[in-house]
């Protein structure tokens, strides 16, 4: 009979040669520490860097970690789909390369989902004060103008939206991101749009944090980017696409 993992854990990566050791270390570091029964799965969205050979290289060493490849660069949407669908564990999580929420922080959204949530997402706004290190002022601005537009126009009830830290069931992973259309940054709040629509329960929890000075984000660019992807979002929602009927998934091995 095949051996599934209890824990998944994706991390989308675009050039992250100069991040990603110590990213896995940490990872690594924190399953074996814990005993947690999980996988690792780095995405790689075309990087044209040494990121997918540094990650080949310790998975050599580690049996829990593995290289998915994107067709070229698709963006994080992307990256965190392709991982989500190709995990085996009964609980997926995502998180950032830069591991702005230490992974330590796991256990808390672990511990959401077997509380009896379907989702758990962590915020860096219910409890500001774990925050290690803040970002510039302007982005806090930028980031909570942008937050307060998409829980307009969307309909979220949620303090962050966009936070890089969240947690699945298999079965709200399956369904969630077989819907999602959405490839780049914006894809947080279309995924949280499909879990409330299909009915699955979200669980905001509170999670350390700290902004990393490198993040590649333009709040401007992207910002707008964003924007239209609202629009694309309630188009979906109003054509049908979030409510059409979902075909159960297996895993290899796995009993129909």
């Amino acid at each position: 009979m095949a051996h599934f993992p209890k824990y998944s854990i994706v991390i989308p990566a675009f050039n992250e040669s100069a991040r990603i050791p110590a990213t896995l270390d940490a990872v690594l570091g924190c399953i074996r520490a814990h005993k947690w029964d999980a996988e690792v799965i780095v995405v790689n969205d075309g990087s044209v860097d040494s990121t997918a050979q540094i990650v080949r290289d310790i998975a050599a060493h580690a049996p829990e970690l593995r290289l998915l490849e994107n067709p070229g660069n698709h963006g994080k949407g992307y990256s965190v789909r392709n991982g989500v669908l190709n995990a085996l564990g009964d609980v997926v999580l995502f998180t950032d390369s830069d591991l702005s929420a230490p992974i330590e922080e796991a256990e808390r959204l672990f511990a959401a989902i077997a509380a009896g949530a379907d989702i758990a997402i962590g915020s860096r706004w219910l409890e500001s004060g774990r925050q290690t290190h803040r970002q510039p002022l302007y982005r806090q601005i930028f980031g909570r103008c942008f937050n307060g537009v998409t829980r307009l126009v969307m309909g979220l009830p949620f303090v962050d939206t966009q936070c890089g830290f969240k947690a699945f069931t298999r079965a709200a992973a399956q369904t969630v991101f077989q819907l999602q259309t959405i490839e780049r940054w914006g894809f947080d709040p279309e995924i949280l749009f499909i879990a409330l629509k299909r009915g699955f329960t979200v669980k905001e929890v509170p999670v350390s944090w700290a902004h990393d000075a490198r993040t590649r984000m333009s709040y401007l660019k992207d910002g707008m980017q964003m924007l239209k992807e609202l629009a694309i979002i309630r188009w979906n929602a109003l054509i049908g696409h979030y409510s059409r009927r979902i075909e159960a998934t297996f895993r290899a091995g796995e009993s129909r």
